[in-house]
């Protein structure tokens, strides 16, 4: 079962790049003025040594679990246990193997299984930061926590904040026959960073009682299968899922002209096939594949990388079940969630297509185009969205996979998921800021692509791309949300409008653009009913 259209999904994913105590007269209390914190920490992982960065105090490049090399190498992660090791944790370690390397960071290595730790530079003794555990994107094939500098969240937002490398691509999804923990070793190196984080997080001042996920993309999707794993429960308290929902679907040519619908996950029977392909092509087969696989070096496993871009697998002790249906079903767990993405999702990867193709999705294929995509529901579709509303072919045919793909199923999924817990559902939608996605094409307007809300909440590579109003007032304002959240599981901003929360009948969602943040009309703006009834092939 070969996969050659995930290497262009996966290159368009990767090229898109988020209590103080109180005082007391009584003697015997702590003061709750604020004092520096400490730069030594004693953990599991070493005697850190770190450094005040700004108004914040950051641990990088922390080991989390044993390097999963040599033959650990497709195997569960283990944790670490080295206390009275002294560590040097001012510079980041290496990001997980991939296929580009990464700006600012080391080269990519199999031995990544380090995390980050960024807290204010100041706290009141005795207090218990919240504690927000940042999974990246970038399609499951590339990208490092390193890559996400918190300085902004952690001091604006009061909390700790930790931001996590994982196995990527082949090193972290591949399946194989009996190879245990096959499909889901990214997901379990994860889940490994939060059991680090309940060890360890009081050490930094941390709460590890009042744990926020969050993630972008695959770090979306990876957070939201996630709290349908049973491996999970006891380690998260609130989550927050950014373009990431458990129900997005890519119809086919969402990706690129061609690709074939794909979802975030993939069974455990299709991972497998899979692995045995890519084994095959490699000269591995039968029972010693998995031992001739771990013979071979990191640069030729790297040549088929990409056909792992969509294969977290569910039907695996990790993951029982479908992440989709879990949800539908009310089998996950059962706390406080954001959910929402970006207004014009999909546009990003239409430019990114056109960027490779500058022929793809012209106004003569449109119609072939929607029938690829929605059968005999085509002609349906080309009446809501008339080539006439758009600036070009393109742009419309990457509206309609926003709607169907996106927007809409995750607004469904976030009512269904409101029948058991509280849900908050969002969407960016400012147009003015930088567009760190990766696609670019004359043809499709500049919008509120994939992946652009990420400056509005960390510092990319190291730099605030959003450092002038209006954009960084916007910037302040969602960083007070998603960091009250984490405080109390209620979203608030000082200023903004009061966040109402999704039910089962109805998901209002607030909007956040630089023009101000409101309650919008989602279900209207993507034609929400009428996706309803039309599923993509």
């Amino acid at each position: 079962m070969s996969h050659p259209s995930r290497a262009v999904m996966a290159v368009a994913v990767a090229a898109t790049l988020l209590t103080a105590a109180c005082g007391s007269d009584d003697p015997s209390t702590p003061s709750s003025s604020p004092t520096p914190a400490p730069t030594v920490v004693t953990t599991s992982s070493g005697t850190l040594t770190g450094a005040d960065v700004g108004n914040t105090r950051q641990f990088l490049g922390v080991r989390y679990a044993q390097p999963p090399t040599g033959e650990r190498r497709w195997t569960l992660p283990q944790a670490v246990d080295s206390r009275d090791t002294p560590v040097d944790a001012t510079r980041p370690g290496a990001p997980c193997e991939q296929s580009a390397p990464l700006p600012g960071l080391p080269a990519p290595s199999e031995d990544c299984l380090f995390l980050n730790v960024t807290t204010p530079r100041s706290t009141a003794p005795g207090s218990r930061l919240p504690v927000m555990v940042w999974w990246h994107g970038g399609g499951y094939t590339s990208g490092s926590g390193a890559a996400y500098d918190a300085q902004r969240l952690a001091d604006t937002g009061d909390v700790m904040v930790v931001t996590v490398n994982y196995r990527l691509g082949i090193f972290g999804y591949l399946g194989l026959p009996d190879l245990q923990g096959g499909g889901d070793f990214g997901l379990a190196d994860q889940l490994e960073s939060l059991r680090w984080v309940q060890r360890n997080a009081a050490a930094f001042g941390g709460d590890p009682d009042n744990v926020t996920v969050f993630g972008e993309s695959a770090g979306g999707m990876s957070t939201c299968a996630a709290l349908t794993s049973p491996s999970a429960r006891g380690l998260i308290d609130k989550a927050i899922v950014s373009s990431g929902s458990c129900a997005l679907v890519f119809p086919t040519g969402a990706l690129y002209p061609g690709v074939p619908q794909q979802r975030p996950y993939a069974s455990a029977p299709e991972a497998v096939a899979t692995g045995v392909d890519t084994a095959r092509t490699l000269g591995c087969q039968g029972t010693t594949a998995v031992a001739c696989l771990r013979a071979l070096p990191a640069t030729t496993l790297l040549t088929q990388n990409e056909n792992f871009s969509n294969t977290l697998a569910y039907g695996t002790p990790l993951l029982p079940r479908d992440p989709r249906q879990a949800v539908a079903d009310g089998d996950t767990l059962r706390i406080p969630i954001i959910s929402g993405g970006n207004r014009d999702e999909n546009d990003a990867f239409v430019a990114g297509a056109l960027a490779v193709n500058p022929s793809a999705f012209t106004t003569a294929s449109f119609p072939g185009d929607l029938r690829a995509a929605y059968g005999a529901r085509s002609g349906e579709v080309a009446a809501r969205y008339p080539l006439s509303r758009f600036a070009s072919a393109p742009a419309a045919v990457a509206r309609t996979f926003t709607d169907a793909g996106w927007a809409c199923p995750t607004v469904r999924s976030n009512r269904q998921y409101a029948q058991h817990a509280p849900v908050y559902t969002y969407e960016f939608s400012d147009e003015t800021g930088p567009n760190v996605s990766g696609g670019s094409s004359p043809q499709i307007p500049k919008a509120a692509f994939h992946a652009n809300d990420l400056p509005y909440v960390f510092d990319l590579d190291g730099r605030d791309l959003v450092p002038r109003d209006p954009q960084a007032a916007l910037s302040r304002t969602m960083i007070e949300y998603w960091s009250s959240f984490a405080h109390t599981g209620t979203p608030t901003a000082s200023g903004a409008p009061a966040w109402p929360r999704t039910t089962p009948d109805s998901a209002p969602v607030l909007g956040f653009t630089s023009s101000g943040v409101r309650v919008v009309d989602h279900a209207t703006d993507h034609q929400c009913s009428f996706w309803s009834g039309v599923s993509p092939r």
